[in-house]
């Protein structure tokens, strides 16, 4: 099992930055992604990043690119979010979530575990 702990939540501004962090313990030796997804009140959950420890490649949603970067410390347990510029639609509970399994980390249902979530708002 791993276990997964987000901290960084918080309000601010549009137009400011913030970041987010996902340490992630227990049994990580298989770990085969990291991502962080956000879900707004009646939406669906979607994927924001992704990186892939084995060789760092990274993936972003569209509404975030050039915006966030996702990144990792050297030990590779812990994942970042650095948010830049943000808006007011980047309103959302931000969850951690981690995939052993080798099916990725583009889709929620294929999460393995998954992060209690922080929330992050930003006022216009």
């Amino acid at each position: 099992s791993v276990n997964l702990e987000e901290s960084g939540g918080g309000s601010t501004q549009a137009g400011r930055s913030w970041r987010l962090s996902c340490a992630a313990s227990g049994d990580i030796g298989g770990l085969y992604c990291m991502a962080w997804f956000r879900q707004s009140p009646g939406k669906e959950r979607v994927r924001v990043a992704s990186i892939y420890p084995k060789d760092g490649s990274t993936f972003y949603h569209f509404s975030v690119q050039g915006r966030f970067t996702i990144s990792q410390d050297t030990s590779k347990t812990i994942a970042y979010l650095q948010m830049d510029n943000l808006k007011p639609d980047d309103t959302a509970m931000y969850y951690c979530a981690a995939v052993v399994g080798g099916f990725g980390c583009s889709a929620a249902k294929d999460v393995d575990f998954w992060g209690p979530g922080t929330q992050i708002t930003v006022s216009s």
